[in-house]
């Protein structure tokens, strides 16, 4: 009885997790709404005035305006809300290669060829053969060898607009960004975040993925393609369990 209710649970159990599968048969994947989220938030805040950083002072009659709206005005973003641009390069390649051997042997003997007659003794009542002259005699020997390769490339380069969701105390801004494009039955989505400061955005309001501290970087997909690709439940929850 036992058994056969643990094989009903994991039919239920599959039935369920088949449910969520099938309802998205025959439609594409739903690209995630904008509202309520961080970004949407920092850009719905209202910034604090600066008012310890007085605008220049310009003649009614000059052509230049002051200020951060001006043709040489300072475009970077700098406050919640504001949006800058992470440009994500990374073209790298690691080979690591490492090899190990060792050897060991050692030998010991123990010979007890008169011990108060004790040997004697005993060599009368040992089956033909045996002599307590050699007591002891061990040989051991071991060896082991290891070798190993890692080889990695990667080139990504992607660019995206993120949002300033915070600016912390020591002046650093908080930022965070997605990006969804559906092709068909498959969305591609980019997710970016982390910590960077003022002074490594450029004048082009753009920041390198590597001058961003605390970077999470991630770049997939979900849809039909994807669906085929990772394993089915069963093979995963086998993988796990079963230990050979």
């Amino acid at each position: 009885m036992s058994q056969t209710r643990a094989i009903q649970g994991l039919a239920l159990f599959a039935m369920l997790a088949a449910c969520g599968r099938l309802e998205d048969v025959g439609k594409p994947p739903e690209i995630s709404a904008i509202a309520n989220t961080n970004e949407h938030y920092a850009m719905m805040r209202v910034p604090v005035p600066k008012s310890s950083e007085p605008e220049l002072a310009t003649d009614s009659a000059s052509l230049w305006e002051s200020g951060r709206n001006s043709l040489l005005g300072n475009q970077r973003a700098e406050q919640v809300g504001d949006i800058v641009t992470v440009v994500v390069e990374i073209d790298e390649r690691a080979e690591i290669s490492n090899s190990s051997s060792r050897g060991r042997s050692g030998s010991e003997n123990l010979e007890l060829p008169s011990l108060l007659g004790i040997p004697q003794r005993v060599n009368e009542i040992l089956p033909d053969g045996a002599s307590l002259d050699t007591a002891v005699s061990t040989n051991s020997s071991s060896s082991s060898s290891g070798d190993g390769t890692i080889k990695r490339k990667e080139k990504f380069s992607i660019r995206v607009a993120a949002t300033v969701v915070d600016v912390l105390q020591n002046g650093v801004l908080s930022i965070e960004g997605s990006q969804e494009v559906r092709v068909n039955f498959e969305l591609r989505e980019l997710l970016v975040s982390g910590y960077v400061r003022p002074a490594d955005i450029n004048r082009k309001n753009e920041v390198s993925y590597d001058r961003i501290a605390a970077a999470r970087i991630s770049y997939g997909g979900r849809g039909q393609i994807t669906d085929v690709q990772q394993p089915r439940y069963g093979q995963q929850i086998a993988d796990i369990v079963l230990p050979f």
